[in-house]
């Protein structure tokens, strides 16, 4: 049984919403299909809807659950006394998860609130998340651009994000996100950053930076964004001392 309070919304729901639409879509060909006594063409179109569903229940699970779960334990190595800083946080599924060990330290998420590729996503909504989960008292929140980090050098012990950067449209953009996340966190401070897309980008970036404790691993079924050609990979570093 899930321990969270607060709403957390779907990551893109237009695309859990097209792979849903497109099941129902193959079941009515299937259908129709065996109703005119083809029955090739209907066993295709099953076995696509089938897929197509698996592929939805995978996406959901993800979601509403999966990467609440990796979340959980890759945040399981902080102490509890950092200062953290989750860029791109949206509703605050990373953030609040963050914010729960922080019993001595404080959490700042950061967004420009876009309901593009996260539905309800609101500052409000995730002050909202807060109470729900009672970490108010340690949770700050900025609206900023994360090529523009409104804080100094060194400012953070953690820097997290999942599934944010690749937002950013272009190369430089994201080259120069990267650069401020590493501006900001401190010596020694530890990078955890989730994406299924340019993370060897994100990589080059870190390491054109002089970071040479770096390493992109697969996260799992888990992070599934409907199969495993959809996965998520998570970049994890530690700034030079």
């Amino acid at each position: 049984m899930s321990d969270r309070h607060g709403s957390y919304g779907f990551d893109a729901p237009w695309a859990l919403g097209g792979l849903v639409l497109g099941a129902l879509g193959l079941l009515a060909l299937a259908t129709v299909s065996f109703a005119f006594d083809v029955p090739a063409a209907g066993i295709a179109f099953l076995v696509g809807a089938l897929y197509t569903l698996a592929s939805a229940a995978s996406y959901a699970y993800t979601t509403r659950g999966g990467k609440f779960a990796v979340w959980k334990e890759e945040l399981g190595r902080l102490r509890g006394d950092e200062r953290l800083l989750d860029l791109g946080c949206g509703r605050g599924a990373v953030l609040m998860l963050a914010a729960r060990r922080l019993s001595d330290g404080e959490a700042t998420g950061l967004d420009l609130w876009s309901t593009k590729d996260q539905s309800g996503n609101a500052e409000a909504v995730t002050r909202a998340n807060a109470e729900r989960e009672g970490v108010s008292d340690r949770v700050e929140l900025v609206t900023a651009d994360m090529r523009e980090l409104p804080f100094v050098d060194g400012a953070y012990d953690a820097i997290v994000s999942s599934l944010a950067v690749h937002n950013i449209p272009t190369t430089e953009g994201r080259d120069k996100a990267i650069r401020e996340a590493h501006r900001v966190l401190r010596p020694g401070g530890l990078m955890l950053i989730a994406d299924f897309q340019h993370t060897p980008e994100y990589e080059a970036t870190l390491r054109d930076l002089g970071v040479v404790d770096v390493r992109r691993r697969d996260l799992g079924w888990r992070f599934w964004y409907g199969g495993p050609w959809f996965r998520t990979w998570m970049l994890e570093a530690r700034k030079p001392a």
